[in-house]
């Protein structure tokens, strides 16, 4: 059955429906109240242009241009040509579903009541979504202040009939998209192109998205570190509740749960064999499990904090206030907020994958995995087992170590120093979200080493491993040999990011 419509009225759009509509393309639709909150602030800036009150952007040039008055006349000229030169933007498009992202976060924002736009304006917009047309947004070119200006413009572009969009797989020109989704183009009036490319929502589109896949990822951080705990026989006792209730971090007793439910029931940890008999306590990359993950989580959360007030937010500029009658410039549109936390949140995963990289590297040394075979091979020297597969982690997590370096340290004026302090916060989004990439291919190789490990020792794991064992050989088969091993990191990959050990750890706890 289809999902029912969300519902847009600027104040209660959830993460949740924004990955609905962007990915399983679920519809958006302008509340009732929405539409008599824009009805008021559009009517204030018709009054305006009729008095021909001075208002930025409405009646006067952009930025630098700010003190150059534009005859009515020529305000529809106006808008169109803002739109056109913020067509700037380089680089390969953003994928479909940010760019799906940022058009129902734009029209939340709208929907707000203080950007002063037609309602039909917000529902032609909406019309683009549902009808399958995706504008070409080119990934770089945006410094997080005035928003996202560039990304912003070239999703506008094709409203007007501008520009280009994907339609039915095609890239075509943005007029020509239009035409075959039966769409007409948007003539913008007074304040209209300013009130949409003003904003921040393709850092926090990219941001809503890389934070939901985060969370799904560190679900599957607890699968593969309970995994790698059967296989390598270690202890329980550091997932222990009397351990976590002494030092109270929400995140951290949601891991160490979470661990302790994946290995219950299991003959593996905690059994003492000759090889491991004289063990007394695991290395950090076990037993610090529950405090390394719980605090990526708790970052998360943190993150999910700020970007669920931002998704609810008026960004653009002028801000229309019609009880106040008034129109105020102001700077809602920096991005900062969002900046801030998405460094934070790429840094959250890349340490997920850090230590995911350190657990694989234990299964593949004998000195340290209790007795399994060098590199989990069959045939040690004849075959080299997963030996590569933790080069390819080791890899990618130190490829993570330059991206973690924070965008929102840096700034560069622009518009000849008017715009003098800019937040790289979509930069830093884009970062974050090759990070999860990146650390999703991490814990996938983990995945595999464990998978291994458990299947190589005579003893029945916990039950949540044993369906994780389950989920994970459906896609990926064992193996006794050597093999190809590319396309079974990210077949394992693919599961993490579909939510199957999510679903799993759910299941568990239900």
């Amino acid at each position: 059955m289809p999902s029912r419509p969300v519902s847009i009225d600027g104040y209660h759009l959830t993460i949740e429906q924004v990955v609905a509509v962007a990915r399983s393309k679920t519809r958006a639709m302008l509340s009732g109240a929405a539409k008599r909150r824009m009805a008021r602030s559009r009517a204030w800036v018709e009054t305006a242009v009729r008095d021909q009150v001075v208002v930025y952007g409405v009646t006067t040039g952009f930025g630098a241009f700010q003190n150059v008055s534009i005859p009515p006349g020529q305000l529809r000229e106006l808008q169109r040509n803002l739109i056109l030169s913020h067509c700037a933007g380089v680089g390969d498009p953003l994928p479909e579903d940010v760019v799906r992202a940022m058009i129902v976060l734009r029209a939340n924002s709208l929907a707000k009541g203080f950007s002063g736009i037609r309602i039909a304006t917000v529902e032609r917009l909406l019309d683009i979504l549902h009808a399958g047309v995706v504008p070409v947004v080119p990934a770089q070119g945006s410094v997080g202040a005035s928003g996202d200006l560039a990304p912003l413009s070239h999703i506008v572009a094709v409203l007007i009939g501008e520009g280009e969009a994907f339609y039915k797989g095609k890239r075509v020109p943005g007029g020509k998209a239009l035409k075959m989704a039966g769409l007409k183009p948007v003539v913008l009036e007074a304040k209209e192109g300013i009130a949409l490319n003003n904003g921040t929502q393709a850092m926090t589109a990219i941001g809503v998205l890389a934070l939901h896949d985060a969370e799904v990822l560190a679900d599957a951080s607890d699968v593969a570190a309970a995994l790698t705990l059967e296989a390598v026989k270690g202890k329980s006792i550091p997932f222990s509740p009397l351990v976590q209730a002494v030092r109270p971090h929400a995140g951290q007793a949601v891991v160490a749960a979470h661990v302790r439910a994946m290995v219950r029931g299991s003959k593996l940890v905690d059994s003492v064999d000759g090889d491991t008999s004289d063990k007394v306590q695991d290395s950090y990359s076990l037993r610090c499990v529950p405090q390394v993950h719980g605090a990526s989580r708790d970052s998360f959360a943190h993150v999910r904090s700020v970007l669920e007030t931002e998704i609810n937010s008026a960004t653009d500029n002028p801000l229309i206030f019609p009880k106040e009658q008034v129109a105020f410039s102001a700077g809602n549109f920096h991005g900062q907020p969002v900046a801030l936390v998405m460094d934070f949140l790429g840094l959250a995963v890349a340490e997920l994958g850090d230590i995911s990289e350190r657990r694989s590297a234990k299964l593949n040394d004998k000195h340290h995995n209790s007795g399994l075979p060098p590199f989990l091979a069959g045939r040690g020297g004849l075959e080299s087992g997963l030996m590569i597969a933790q080069y390819t982690a080791a890899a990618l997590v130190s490829e993570n170590k330059i991206l973690v370096h924070p965008a929102s340290a840096d700034s560069i004026p622009t518009s000849a120093n008017q715009e003098d302090h800019v937040s790289m916060g979509t930069i830093a989004a884009r970062k974050a979200a090759g990070i999860i990439v990146n650390v999703r291919r991490v814990i996938a190789i983990e995945l595999l080493c464990a998978s291994r490990g458990i299947e190589l020792r005579n003893r029945r794991p916990g039950a949540g491993a044993v369906r994780a064992l389950a989920a994970l050989r459906k896609s990926v088969p064992s193996s006794s040999g050597d093999r190809a091993l590319s396309h079974d990191i990210e077949r394992a990959a693919g599961l993490i990011a579909e939510g199957e050990f999510s679903s799993i750890l759910h299941t568990l706890h239900m």
